[in-house]
């Protein structure tokens, strides 16, 4: 749906200061104002929306879009996207919409496509999420994909030398706790601020500043009162930066992640596994897994799919507990089942995705055709008694022609404007509207022609009368 609001997440190349995030961004701010549609923006940098650590190289922004314009978001995006990789090409950008990202970050994935790569070996993994990464790029509806691998900046490690520590007396721990409250601080207590406990950090003065050259010149305090240099007692050297591993059910992985650009999910994960499967050939003990978006729909359809047969049941159920008759119960399944149909075919000519919301409409359409059939039956049962079959037929569809009608229209009228996106949120409901709306219509010939014809074949016999006047024939 059309939110009028972009979010724009955003990576620096790992390592990079604050300062020269700063400076990239603004570049990229002013590009952004350029856009005509775009009305302003915020921005966070060191920090997210979620429960998970950000470094000083992220950040998102917070675009709001003019309420009278002639593009959509998605055009404004593309624009977006193109501008920025034109100009800041060590930028790595990733757009959504506010709820889809805020959904997103406080659940297992932002984007709907994930494809998680899982193996033993890091360098062998990195290798086959590049060539997922590639395949996914070239498949037509994907955008801002990302290979997956998160590299970390340089850092300083410190390595003790244990004989050096046992010749001055100074034991382990103790090393390491002054070399960490030198260099990242410890909590020496904290302090209540509205309704949360921040630490209070005790660290040595501009420790976050501190040279190579100053970190190894720091005193270390040794058991007799006198002091050492660091790099008397240990070694400091600078690590350049590992990639981050990630973990799922103890195996070591690599996801792969992209967003969609004006095709829907079903029809990108189908093309991006038929071209994984012939050209990502995978070593043993490698193997692929699609999460995302894609996951949860699945398994919402499978749900989905067991409500739509728990409810044929019960219309089932319902009609042979009336009627006491396998073949009407039978028929009012048939009718029933058959409505989806006129729901799908009104989401195939709007070009409107099955979806959650498409899928329960279709299930309430059977609800909805099977309640008018049981009680088309009942009133055709009701008059077979005391007429012919085609009478019978007949005065049912006189008696529920009505109700028919007003149940049909009404709803037609009541949905009508969800289905053409009129109102805040429409969009949101369109597709339930429409496949609604689609059954509604296919309901009438349903009930009105089908259910008769059904009905006329299966009860060819005529009933006679309770009370028959019998009459002799003249002399």
């Amino acid at each position: 749906m059309d939110e009028g609001a972009i979010v724009l997440d955003y990576n620096s190349p790992a390592g990079t200061s604050l300062d020269e995030t700063d400076r990239m961004l603004r570049q990229a701010e002013q590009l952004i104002m350029k856009v005509p549609e775009v009305a302003s923006y915020s921005r966070r940098t060191g920090t997210q929306m979620g429960f998970f650590i950000t470094e000083p190289n992220r950040g998102d922004y917070l675009i709001r879009l003019k309420t009278s314009r002639k593009r959509t978001t998605t055009a404004v995006i593309d624009d977006i996207r193109q501008r920025i990789e034109a100009t800041e090409p060590a930028l790595t950008i990733d757009f959504g919409q506010v709820i889809g990202d805020m959904l997103g970050d406080l659940m297992s994935t932002v984007q709907p496509i994930e494809i998680k790569v899982f193996g033993p070996d890091t360098d062998v993994r990195h290798r086959l999420a590049g060539q997922v990464a590639g395949v996914v790029e070239k498949v037509a509806g994907t955008a801002d994909v990302f290979n997956g691998i998160v590299r970390m900046g340089p850092s300083v490690e410190v390595r003790p030398n244990p004989r050096r520590l046992a010749q001055f007396g100074l034991l382990a721990p103790d090393f390491q706790t002054q070399v960490q409250t030198q260099l990242a601080g410890t909590v020496a207590g904290n302090v209540l601020e509205g309704e949360q406990l921040l630490n209070i950090r005790l660290r040595y003065p501009q420790a976050a500043q501190a040279t190579l050259a100053q970190v190894r010149q720091q005193a270390i305090f040794l058991p007799n009162g006198q002091r050492r240099r660091l790099d008397e007692l240990a070694e400091v050297t600078v690590a350049t930066g590992s990639s981050e591993l990630e973990r799922e059910n103890l195996q070591a992985l690599t996801a792969v992640t992209a967003r969609l650009n004006g095709r829907d999910l079903g029809s990108a994960m189908q093309e991006i596994q038929s071209r994984l499967s012939k050209t990502v050939p995978l070593p043993p003990g490698y193997f692929i897994q699609y999460g995302g978006s894609y996951a949860e729909q699945q398994q919402s359809f499978q749900e989905l799919l067991t409500i739509l047969i728990t409810a044929c049941v019960l219309v089932f159920g319902v009609g042979l507990f009336l009627f006491r008759d396998v073949k009407a119960a039978g028929l009012i399944l048939l009718v029933a089942i058959l409505g989806p149909a006129g729901g799908g075919l009104a989401l195939f000519l709007t070009n409107t995705p099955l979806n959650v919301g498409s899928y329960t409409g279709l299930i309430m359409v059977v609800g909805i055709i099977g309640e008018n059939a049981i009680f088309t039956f009942q009133q055709f049962n009701e008059s077979r008694a005391d007429a012919t079959v085609r009478q019978a037929i007949g005065y049912a569809i006189a008696a529920r022609l009505r109700p028919k009608l007003m149940t049909a229209l009404s709803a037609i009228a009541a949905l009508l404007p969800l289905a053409l996106g009129i109102g805040a949120g429409a969009q949101l409901h369109q597709p339930l509207a429409i496949a609604v709306i689609g059954g509604l219509l296919l309901a009438l010939p349903l009930l009105l022609v089908v259910l008769p014809s059904l009905l006329r074949l299966s009860y060819q016999q005529q009933t006679l009368p309770k009370n028959p006047v019998l009459t002799t024939p003249a002399a």
